[in-house]
């Protein structure tokens, strides 16, 4: 059979997708670095903490909204709980699982990285769209992603990564 290779079209949208996805992902991460000392993903952790009731978050549970493999989850904690932005503790009625906890260091973390990290984020990405971009812009994102993630997600040899 043959392939059903990418149209003109197709490969240009794809191609300025990849491009795109790297460069606004170093972009993020860079501006984080040096305007609040957090990487990207430790910026991510303690929002999705932050937006938690209570602050807290099972391990599995956050992996999952940050769309990575529990393994690196667990070193990134690791090394947040050292730098005093989030702790563990043991899931209360379930004996195997954790809690990720936002700290007071870690909110005070977030509220200083929150502005800059929004600036960026407008100024990269939202000042140059149309409001009707922006919202086709998010509907092509979310439709992709439930594609990849959804009970149509694509055959692959190993689960998604929060599952791993």
């Amino acid at each position: 059979m043959q392939p059903r290779w990418l149209s003109a079209q197709e490969l240009r949208a794809w191609r300025a997708y990849r491009g795109l996805s790297l460069v606004l992902e170093d972009t993020l991460d860079q501006q984080l670095r040096h305007e609040s000392g957090l990487s990207h993903l430790n910026y991510s952790v303690l929002v999705f903490l932050s937006e938690a009731p209570e602050r807290r978050l099972r391990m599995t549970d956050l992996a999952e909204q940050l769309k990575i493999a529990r393994t690196r989850l667990s070193y990134t904690i690791g090394r947040m709980e050292e730098d005093g932005w989030v702790r563990r503790e043991d899931s209360p009625g379930d004996k195997r699982g954790q809690l990720a906890v936002l700290t007071y260091a870690g909110m005070a973390a977030l509220e200083d990285a929150a502005p800059g990290h929004v600036a960026i984020v407008r100024a990269a990405v939202f000042d140059r769209l149309t409001p009707e971009q922006a919202q086709a812009f998010g509907e092509a994102c979310e439709i992709i992603l439930a594609g990849l993630t959804g009970p149509e997600r694509p055959a692959l040899p190993a689960d998604l990564p929060w599952r791993r």
